[in-house]
């Protein structure tokens, strides 16, 4: 490991998140590039060596799953946080405020009226063709018309600075314990950086998300009875579950836990007898919720729960359904979406579309195979895309004949020049390119957590960030470069602060 020299960083033409030029940071990473660069080798190893240790004790883990095996790893984690300044975060969460309020509107719609589609703006065969559109919750009315109560969206950033989304994702989206846990590694090993009031915080999102829940119940009251459910240990999010659920100060349950009386209400069965349930915060499929309204074989989930919702018994988070709007189709829509539900221009772009089932859009990606980023409408996790410019001729034939036999179900988009940041690979500083989840609550309020999950792909070259296939994440710091500094950085205080645990 080696001292960093950020005259010596090398960009490889992408945009940087934290450096605008070799040796000169963008303005408001100012401030953290300044610090690293003042750690020897010892410091910069010991600073590694306090994250990992932290990652192990406070247990965060992720599951793999390979070959029909289940592997537990240790978060991949990296010191070296990305930066945004804060400016720029009050207009892409504006743009997300916007974006979820259509998409909500949206899905409302489709269970509803249709008007969307009798108007022309959704063609119809992209609803008659959703895996995700659930008959069983036409009709339904949940609380405020919220379907997507939680909402993460991908967003990345091409080589010049523009900030698009990338995807949405609106059934049960995760990631955001991660988050949490990222600030918390991270104020142990920079605490003294936190002291200067400029890095905006993240722990109230736990706050807010009980918050939001308490107002979705169906019962009047101050103090609703709110439960995480969970499809068990074997799943790969569980980790999040049961964060969300101990830091909420909630149950959480699995479907054996719960069951649907006679009056339609939901129960969960306690050792001194049965306590009712007013809000489920789901983290499993649709198809598993309920085997008396999908999967009559699940095992997961709770006979009647779909009846108890559509009674108004129960409030079900995110709400079964909203998958519809969760389709990499649908997502090349969303700026029409939102000029028919809020006559508004979009904030945030998309990244330019193209849709199979169109026939020259078709036809131009099948000439372009090797340029581009195909994907299947409902796939997720990166998993059954082809990446054009690392793909080989046999996987691009194959993908052509996939497109050919259902256009509906592939879209592509140009592969952009994901922006990078600084990361710490083998004891030394390289550029490595970055995605950011930051995650949306919509309920009475709606409220954007400030920054997100960014998620870094630790290959050399690779745009694959999920940490399921190899990726890694770093804190996100939103900053207020107009707040004074009031306190000093030294790499002295940094280690013996780190190892004392002080600040965490």
């Amino acid at each position: 490991m080696s001292k960093i020299d950020w005259n010596n960083y090398a960009f490889n033409g992408f945009y940087d998140e934290l450096m605008a030029a070799p040796g000169v940071p963008h303005p408001a990473a100012k401030m953290l590039c300044e610090y690293l660069a003042q750690l020897d080798a010892r410091e910069l190893k010991e600073h590694k060596q306090a994250a990992e240790v932290a990652i192990q004790v406070m247990g965060i883990t992720f599951t793999v799953y390979s070959e029909g095996s289940m592997i537990d790893r240790a978060w991949p984690f990296d010191i070296v946080p990305r930066i945004i300044p804060l400016p720029e975060w009050q207009r892409t969460e504006a743009g997300l405020k916007q974006r979820v309020q259509a998409l909500n509107l949206f899905i409302n719609d489709l269970y509803h009226d249709q008007k969307i589609v009798k108007d022309g703006v959704l063609p119809a065969e992209v609803l008659a063709q959703s895996q995700n559109f659930r008959p069983q919750c036409v009709g339904i009315n949940p609380p405020h018309q919220i379907w997507a109560h939680i909402c993460g969206s991908d967003l990345v950033r091409d080589n010049d600075g523009t900030l698009y989304v990338l995807e949405d994702n609106l059934r049960v989206p995760s990631g955001v314990s991660y988050m949490l846990e990222n600030r918390n590694v991270t104020k142990r090993i920079l605490p003294e950086l936190f002291a200067t009031g400029r890095i905006q915080p993240v722990d109230d999102y736990c706050s807010q998300l009980y918050d939001m829940l308490a107002s979705m119940s169906p019962r009047p009251g101050d103090d609703p009875q709110i439960v995480v459910m969970t499809p068990g240990i074997y799943n790969s999010a569980y980790f999040e579950h049961s964060y969300l659920a101990q830091q909420m100060g909630v149950e959480l349950v699995e479907g054996t836990d719960l069951l649907v009386g006679d009056d339609d209400c939901v129960y969960m069965r306690m050792v001194d007898g049965l306590k009712q349930v007013d809000v489920i915060y789901r983290r499993i499929d649709d198809l598993f919720l309920d085997p008396e309204a999908f999967n009559p074989d699940s095992t997961l989930g709770v006979a009647g729960l779909m009846r108890a919702w559509r009674k108004g018994k129960v409030a079900l988070v995110n709400a079964p359904g909203a998958g519809v709007a969760d389709d990499k189709v649908v997502y090349a829509f969303v700026p029409e979406i939102i000029k028919y539900y809020l006559d508004q221009e979009p904030l945030l772009p998309n990244v330019p579309s193209y849709l199979c089932m169109r026939d020259d859009d078709r036809r131009y990606v099948l000439d372009n195979l090797d340029k581009m980023v195909v994907k299947p409408a409902n796939e997720s996790g990166g998993y059954g895309m082809l990446v054009g410019l690392h793909s080989t001729r046999a996987e691009q034939k194959k993908f052509a004949e996939l497109i050919k036999a259902d256009p509906r179900n592939y879209m592509a988009q140009p592969t952009l020049s994901l922006s990078t940041t600084p990361t710490l690979c083998d004891g030394v500083v390289e550029s490595r390119h970055v995605d950011l989840r930051p995650f949306i609550l919509s309920g009475e309020q709606t409220y954007v957590t400030t920054g997100g999950l960014t998620r870094v792909a630790l290959t050399k070259g690779s745009l694959v960030v999920n940490s399921s296939q190899g990726g890694g994440s770093k804190d996100t710091w939103i900053m207020d470069i107009d707040t004074p500094e009031t306190g000093a950085a030294t790499g002295q205080q940094s280690q013996s602060q780190s190892q004392s645990g002080k600040g965490a």
